[in-house]
């Protein structure tokens, strides 16, 4: 069984190591957070072995970033591979009731919880999480960083773009495409395109804040 060092203590944390225990796919052997000195000891079982900066201390594990914030996770993983960390093996967390018939790619280091469905054709990249019951339909393209929020459901051939984050009980119409770090609220029913980095809520969704770009 492979080692697993687990990054933010965070709830999202607290829901991959529960599927992490169930499936048995790895050993959490550490959670690595940047507020270490003020945790106790250990987060939901797992040793607080230090700072996020202490995971060259670990070689042999594989890493799992556990931030809700997709802007948050690319930060990270970019950061690490700024400051030296080689050779990071990032895990990917499957809970055993999510449905993926078609055998869809999965990138590393993402995390699909309790009755998520993908059906056929679609694409998820690296450090995508998605919650509990999240529908993907056919050939539908999520980005790296996305976040789907509990009960997302996304349309046939819809894109969601790098580092999206679209909240509880949103839904998507066929071939829409949600723009990059763009939010969308929760319920909000999108049949528009959603350009980067806009905020869009309500039903028909429609803007509600522009935030400046941060190119990364």
């Amino acid at each position: 069984m492979t080692d697993l060092i687990v990054i933010g203590a965070s709830g999202l944390a607290r829901e991959a190591l529960a599927v992490v225990r169930e499936t048995g796919s790895h050993r959490p052997v550490g959670v690595l957070d940047d507020d270490a000195a003020r945790m106790p000891p250990s987060f939901d079982g797992v040793p607080v072995r230090g700072r996020i900066a202490d995971l060259n201390q670990f070689p042999g594990a594989e890493v799992l970033v556990c931030v809700g914030s997709g802007t948050a996770r690319e930060r990270i993983v970019y950061w690490l591979a700024e400051t030296g960390v080689r050779g990071i093996r990032f895990a990917t967390v499957v809970d055993p009731s999510v449905r993926n018939p078609g055998a869809c790619r999965i990138g590393a280091g993402s995390i699909l919880l309790a009755n998520v469905s993908i059906t056929a054709a679609a694409e998820l990249g690296e450090h995508v999480v998605m919650m509990p019951g999240v529908t993907v339909t056919h050939d539908d393209i999520v980005e790296d960083y996305v976040t789907l929020t509990a009960g997302v459901s996304l349309g046939g051939g819809v894109h969601v773009a790098r580092g999206a984050y679209l909240g509880m009980n949103a839904a998507v119409l066929p071939g829409v495409r949600v723009g990059r770090k763009a939010v969308v609220g929760m319920c909000a029913a999108v049949i528009a395109d959603v350009p980067d980095n806009e905020t869009w809520a309500g039903v028909p969704a429609r803007a509600i804040r522009t935030r400046p770009l941060v190119v990364s």
